[in-house]
């Protein structure tokens, strides 16, 4: 049997009189939400109050996130959550990684730059020039992408918009200041930028120093689990809060909060965050810095609990989404459920490029490049949006199976089953094809993994829930069961 359902469709544990209920704002690159969190001892729910969408806006200086816009939705979801329950018990904020706001006392001095940005390219040339990926995969461990922060920074240094006074705020840090006046940065999200030291846990001053980067650039870095600040006195009546409400810091980095949500209650799995991007990877309790890992192209993030988060960037669902959008651009009107029902329905071979490929990294036209890496390859011609988008989700599958087999060799832990989670754990056709080719059993959900693991971490530091992640997973496995597909 290919596909099972394991312990029902998926819900709620029933409610418990000692539950209480947090916001999660969850951001991610196409769009964000503000969740409702309700949990307790043994109950954990969650639901949307506000979806919206995120597009960037491209000026002539480059590709820039609408900030302003993002922060005034949060705004509108955190009205409509505590107009729904108005004794909310905290705020956690997580987005994608590696961008940042640069701020001056109050004033935000830039508005920050999109990682597929194209300046990202004279950065990695300005750093390289200092310190080589081997050298820098020492101390920060991260997998080399040319929009990690430190590449980004470098760019705005010879711009001259970085000084004595300027602060670099991740974007959850960011909003979060909006909201409580206060500057730090979270130690998940700060793992991103390239400038942490992964063996103490603070920011790396003697690289800091040779990119001639100022000190004061970097803000105190606080854990997830701390509380960051109340309400801004006019956030609080904007949003009606009857009192200041509590911003705690979560997993900020979106990563690290889906990776909270996943339901691993086994010892021998990993886990693939499969949105925009997905991340294909293990939990270790230490890093793994080998001249191997480093040429796999594995990073070590910062985790919640000290955890390292073990993975490898795969482009994820983007290079689906943007194929639709080069569609309707070119008139054809297209439908996801639709589409997928026909790539499900496509029996013939397809071919599979390298979903990792960088000509694929910026928006555009993404048939055309897909096309054409398969012609590179001498492989057939695809001939239909079905077939497109079943390439695109093998591909997929094949690279999974890739960095899967890969985190298993490289950090020496087992691997028998494969959680997904995020929006493509609904996808049921990239699910079984992920089975299959990696050979292992998949676990399927939770779907808003993230906002879960947002609002776990918020429950705990306010004492509505206890223990360790792998009772947090526990409940979460009881409230939400996966779908299960075994490989065929």
């Amino acid at each position: 049997m290919s596909r099972s359902r394991s312990g029902g469709s998926g819900g709620v544990v029933p409610p418990s009189d000692n539950a209480a209920w947090v916001a999660a704002v969850d951001l991610g690159a196409t769009s964000g939400r503000v969740m409702l969190g309700n949990l307790g001892p043994d109950q954990l729910s969650v639901e949307a109050v506000h979806r919206f969408p995120n597009d960037p806006v491209r000026i002539p200086d480059g590709l820039h996130w609408n900030i302003l816009e993002l922060y005034r939705n949060i705004l509108v979801g955190l009205r409509k959550a505590v107009g729904a329950q108005p004794d909310l018990a905290g705020i956690g904020i997580c987005s994608w990684a590696v961008d940042y706001g640069l701020v001056s006392g109050d004033r935000l001095i830039n508005n920050p730059f999109h990682y597929r940005d194209e300046r990202t390219a004279r950065g990695v040339e300005l750093v390289h020039k200092i310190a080589d990926h081997a050298t820098l995969y020492a101390t920060n461990g991260l997998q080399f992408l040319p929009f990690n922060s430190i590449y980004q920074l470098a760019v705005d240094q010879e711009a001259g918009v970085i000084n004595d006074t300027t602060r670099m705020l991740m974007l959850p840090d960011l909003l979060g200041f909006w909201l409580t006046g206060e500057q730090v940065v979270e130690r998940t999200n700060a793992s991103t930028t390239g400038l942490l030291d992964l063996g103490t846990g603070t920011w790396n001053g003697t690289l800091i120093d040779k990119l001639s980067l100022p000190r004061s650039l970097f803000p105190f870095l606080i854990d997830p689990g701390t509380r960051i600040g109340g309400l801004r006195d006019e956030v609080a009546a904007e949003v009606g809060a009857t009192a200041a409400l509590d911003v705690i810091a979560v997993g900020s980095h979106d990563t690290a909060s889906a990776v909270v949500g996943v339901p691993m209650t086994e010892p021998d799995a990993a886990y693939v965050s499969s949105g925009t991007w997905s991340l294909v990877g293990v939990e270790l309790d230490r890093p793994v810095l080998t001249e191997d890992s480093r040429e796999a192209n594995f990073t070590n993030e910062g985790g919640v609990d000290g955890k390292i988060r073990y993975l490898r960037n795969v482009m994820g669902m983007w290079l689906l989404s943007e194929s639709i959008r080069s569609w309707e651009r070119e008139g054809q009107s297209v439908e996801l459920t639709t589409l997928l029902a026909q790539a499900t329905a496509v029996r013939t071979p397809v071919p599979i490029f390298d979903a990792n490929h960088p000509s694929l990294l910026p928006p555009g036209d993404m048939p055309k490049r897909i096309a054409a890496l398969c012609a590179e390859a001498d492989a057939s011609a695809l001939d239909s949006p079905a077939v497109f988008a079943r390439s695109i989700l093998e591909s997929l599958a094949e690279a999974y199976a890739t960095a899967i087999t890969d985190a298993e060799r490289l950090s020496g832990q087992k691997i028998n089953t494969v959680h997904i989670v995020g929006g493509g754990s609904q996808n049921t056709l990239l699910c079984q094809l992920t089975a299959d080719r990696a050979g292992r059993r998949v676990l399927a959900g939770p779907v808003e993994a993230t906002a879960i693991g947002n609002v776990l971490i918020q429950g705990r530091a306010a004492g509505l829930v206890q223990g360790e992640l792998s009772e947090l997973r526990a409940l979460i496995a009881r409230a939400f069961p996966p779908v299960e597909y075994q490989p065929r």
